[in-house]
């Protein structure tokens, strides 16, 4: 057709595979998103189609391409987040300002989508971030991955990560063993998240003396943590008071991150969460931000987004 036209992005020094995917799928998707017909010939991808579907494809097949030059083996949800997110989430997902290096596992995460891009821009700008979204949008793992970077850095000089010990709807009866081994279920998402980014060598040196802090929100009682980055997870499952002697429990050179899903509270007898009423207690206050994470946002599974969906309507939005 006379009105198409046709751009060249040099993709030399990407793994082909990285790129392109499985049976070049990754390109398949940027197509069905763009309307762009792409082509990937040598080190040369090839984009050719109407003036605003080439536009659009080639700022994020720039992204695809630094994000494989760089070893990440993107997939088909990467490439449609891209997509999803616009011009400036492609734009930042190029030039990698939001990246967190982990330098003991030679590893590099970044976040995946707006949401995500905005929450980990939050953790490194705001001393308090408050981290709401449905589960698989990343909250806790981006930040322990900003926690073990802060730690490698020595920004910090400690990372501490609590968590409340309540049953998720079951009744588990008694447990054996002794006090830490009764809530080392409860802990176990935080101890999952940092075997995935630290070496397991160092993770273990690292809990041994106590460099690294994983324990139940009650042991943090009595407590100030000063140069320390300190984690909230499952905070929906904290009580007003619970969370008042969290947030307080910060000295200088700290910073705090609450994560938490308002649609999965546990807490017995109605009982107001902290994390529900530091909604209406804390925002205008210097300091403290508050991200939301969507459905959009959602990293796992597909399905996990499309499950997440049918609740919410079936609750009535």
């Amino acid at each position: 057709m006379s009105d198409d036209v046709t751009h060249r992005l040099s993709a030399a020094g990407a793994d082909p595979l990285a790129l392109s995917g499985v049976n070049d799928a990754n390109l398949d998707a940027l197509s069905q998103a763009t309307g762009a017909r792409v082509t990937l010939r040598g080190d040369q991808l090839m984009l050719a189609g109407r003036l605003e579907a080439v536009e659009q494809a080639t700022l994020v097949a720039g992204a695809m391409i630094d994000r494989a030059r760089m070893g990440d083996m993107l997939t088909v949800e990467d490439v449609r987040r891209l997509v999803d997110g616009g011009p400036d989430a492609a734009e930042r997902s190029a030039n990698g300002d939001l990246k967190i290096i982990l330098p003991g596992i030679r590893k590099i995460v970044r976040p995946k989508s707006p949401g995500q891009r905005d929450y980990v821009a939050a953790i490194r700008e705001t001393e308090i971030v408050i981290g709401i979204g449905p589960a698989g949008t990343g909250k806790t793992y981006l930040a322990v991955a900003l926690g073990v970077e802060a730690l490698a850095r020595k920004i910090v000089r400690r990372l501490v990560l609590a968590r409340p010990a309540v049953e998720a709807g079951e009744r588990l009866g008694f447990l054996p063993g002794d006090l830490q081994a009764k809530v080392d279920p409860y802990l176990r998402p935080l101890y999952d998240a940092l075997e995935d980014l630290m070496p397991a060598d160092r993770m273990q040196r690292a809990l041994e003396n106590r460099t690294i802090e994983i324990a139940p929100l009650a042991y943090m009682r009595g407590r100030t943590l000063s140069d320390a980055f300190v984690i909230l997870d499952e905070a929906q499952n904290v009580t007003a008071g619970q969370m008042k002697m969290f947030l307080t429990r910060l000295g200088l050179n700290s910073r705090a991150v609450v994560v938490g899903d308002k649609t999965q509270i546990d807490l017995p007898h109605r009982e107001e969460s902290g994390l529900v009423q530091v909604e209406r207690v804390l925002p205008g206050i210097e300091g403290v931000a508050f991200c939301y994470l969507e459905e959009r946002d959602v990293v796992r599974h597909s399905l996990v987004r499309e499950i997440i969906r049918a609740y919410t309507e079936d609750q009535g939005g």
